[in-house]
């Protein structure tokens, strides 16, 4: 079992930066794929930014260009680096690994 730990939410103004991590109980060197998603109120959950165990990542059409997916296997952590961001990036963003283990997500709100 694996449990995912988020942090870095919060408000920020349009065109502004945050940086979300998520922490692993587990060694991130046996997860295949992790990845953020993020669901907005009255909306599905949809898929942000994945990263495979090799490095590889995509990305949804609606955030290249401005975020970036990372991962740090000494610290079992995975980041999303978030840059100008837009009042429609608004929403709580989770992380996944394998498609099987949720974290319990993190709010990000943006907004003027």
């Amino acid at each position: 079992q694996v449990q995912l730990v988020e942090s870095g939410g919060g408000l920020v103004q349009p065109g502004g930066s945050l940086r979300l991590s998520c922490a692993s109980s587990t060694s991130i060197r046996s997860i295949y794929r992790m990845g953020w998603y993020r669901q907005a109120p009255g909306k599905q959950r949809e898929v942000v930014a994945l990263i495979t165990s090799a490095g590889s990542t995509n990305y949804a059409d609606s955030v290249k260009g401005r975020f970036t997916i990372s991962r740090d296997v000494a610290k079992n952590t995975v980041y999303l680096q978030m840059n100008s961001l837009k009042p429609e990036d608004t929403a709580v963003y989770y992380c996944n690994a394998d498609n099987s283990w949720w974290g319990q997500g993190t709010q990000v709100t943006v907004s003027s």
